[in-house]
């Protein structure tokens, strides 16, 4: 099962518990695999969020049965240096400072820090040096904030 369709099938449950699915992450196969998902809501994460999630979609993994292989479950707050993934994301950061890695050189670089100006459905725009970059978002390889800004 690929990590979309895993998301598929989660993603309606965390979403019942009224929580987002913000990154669901899996490395599966051997004895080692990993689910982790990191979940959100407006007023933040607790202890407690993460078991009444980690109950709900453990219960659900197995009763469909989707992964062959052992795996452990994770679930976890986004923290403060939290990935980027969606458009809403990056429009409910927009004024905060990111650290960007695209999959492609953009005017020379491949890393950007700076200010997040806008977002669209298809581009970011952040300020780096006083200088707009416009990012785009089908090449961006990773998106975090910064903790304070530094």
């Amino acid at each position: 099962m690929t990590g979309d369709e895993l998301r598929a099938l989660i993603e309606p449950t965390v979403e019942r518990l009224g929580f987002e699915l913000t990154d669901l992450e899996a490395r599966l196969g051997g004895k080692g695999g990993l689910i982790r998902l990191t979940i959100d809501k407006p007023d933040g994460i607790d202890l407690e969020d993460c078991e009444k999630v980690s109950q709900a979609v453990s219960a659900l993994l197995d009763v469909e049965d989707p992964v062959a292989d052992n795996y452990n479950l994770e679930v976890s707050s986004p923290g403060l240096d939290r990935k980027l993934i969606k458009v809403e994301h990056f429009q409910r950061f927009e004024g905060e400072t990111l650290k960007v890695t695209m999959r492609f050189p953009i005017a020379g670089r491949r890393r950007f820090r700076g200010v997040l100006l806008s977002s669209n459905d298809e581009n970011i725009v952040v300020e780096v040096d006083g200088e707009p970059h416009s990012l785009p978002l089908a090449s961006l390889d990773t998106a975090r904030l910064v903790p304070g800004g530094a």
